[in-house]
């Protein structure tokens, strides 16, 4: 197998699909193209042969199957290695984790926009549009009512690492970089997920990138 990813310190689907690769146990090589750098609409020229999703990533390889959606990377490798290695076994726990990772895929775009990911930077005081402020409500709340309702068996949302955990990773980078005032419930959950080996492997490689993407490097104005 081989996985296509952008930048480290930055690309927030990049590291969804990493992740996911992790969690399977499967055994990939990474491929990692930097985004919007000097020659970048020649790169994506030249990267139909490997990414074609109009340059866009994680893009996996796996011999003739090509998947370029994080989400669809985690369906197609569940059902090589086995659906309880992703989602929760029981019902009513695999139904919301699920749910939380379908609304993580398709929004809190406002929170996307005002906190680009970026492992590297630490920004204090950053100030937040109320539709971003509003997703962070809503994200806080969906992880409190998981962890009350199936968090029981370890210090992810639904107790042991799935998915869920893998698709709010990123959100998780974005609120330790913008300083985002978070409950002590929430803080614990995400020392737990900013600690493990495979997080810290990928944040120890975005702090070695030399690679700079100015536009994500401030916060986007209040709209």
């Amino acid at each position: 197998m081989k996985l296509i990813i952008g930048n480290k310190n930055y690309s927030s689907w990049s590291l969804r699909g990493w992740l996911a690769l992790k969690q399977s146990g499967l055994a990939f090589e990474e491929i990692q193209i930097p985004l919007y750098g000097e020659d970048w609409d020649a790169q994506k020229r030249g990267m139909d042969d490997i990414a074609p999703s109009s340059g866009k990533v994680p893009v996996l390889w796996d011999g003739d199957a090509v998947v370029w959606d994080s989400l669809a990377i985690v369906d197609y490798l569940a059902d090589k290695v086995g659906r309880d290695r992703f989602w929760p076994k029981a019902d009513d726990a695999r139904a919301m984790a699920r749910s939380m990772v379908a609304e993580m895929h398709a929004g809190y775009g406002a929170l996307r926009r005002d906190c680009p990911m970026n492992v590297r930077r630490r920004v204090e005081g950053a100030k937040l549009g109320e539709e971003a402020r509003a997703d962070v409500v809503r994200i806080l709340t969906l992880w409190a009512e998981a962890r009350a309702r199936f968090g029981q068996g370890g210090p992810y949302l639904f107790g042991t690492f799935c998915a869920v955990d893998i698709f709010y990773a990123p959100i998780v980078s974005r609120f330790i970089t913008y300083s985002v005032e978070i409950p002590g419930f929430a803080l614990a959950y995400m020392e737990a997920l900013w600690e493990h080996d495979w997080m810290q492997d990928w944040i120890e490689a975005a702090e070695d990138e030399e690679w700079v993407i100015e536009q994500w490097e401030v916060p986007a104005k209040r709209r």
